[in-house]
């Protein structure tokens, strides 16, 4: 398990059930290292900003997360750690390697918060 202060995910059955459960979703599928610690860091401090996404951490070398390494959207990826975002169950995005708070922020904001907005104008 990842030394984080967000929910952590240790099997791909978790992962399935919190994807169905939460219309929101960000999952950080990583290691405890220098590329991934600065997102996991950025995820604790604007989780209390985002109470309608549901955020997580995943470990990398986990047999498990092979759920997430196996996605299309991460097929390419080379650097740690594979972040994916989750609406209604579908990958609407996915980033690797390090992301900064406002990356992050603004994939929240395009992916989740605006989409939200729309659908309720």
């Amino acid at each position: 398990m990842l030394n984080t202060n967000l929910k952590h995910l240790q099997t791909a059955s978790e992962l399935e059930k919190t994807i169905k459960e939460n219309e929101n979703v960000m999952v950080c599928c990583g290691r405890m290292g220098p590329m991934c610690i600065p997102v996991y860091g950025a995820m604790e401090r604007i989780e209390g900003e985002y109470p309608d996404v549901a955020f997580y951490d995943m470990e990398f070398d986990n047999p498990e997360s092979k759920i997430i390494r196996s996605l299309p959207e991460c097929k390419n990826f080379r650097g740690l750690p594979f972040t994916v975002y989750y609406k209604n169950g579908e990958v609407v995005a996915a980033t690797p390697s390090i992301q900064t708070k406002d990356q992050i922020t603004e994939i929240i904001e395009r992916e989740f918060v605006a989409k939200k907005e729309k659908k309720n104008a």
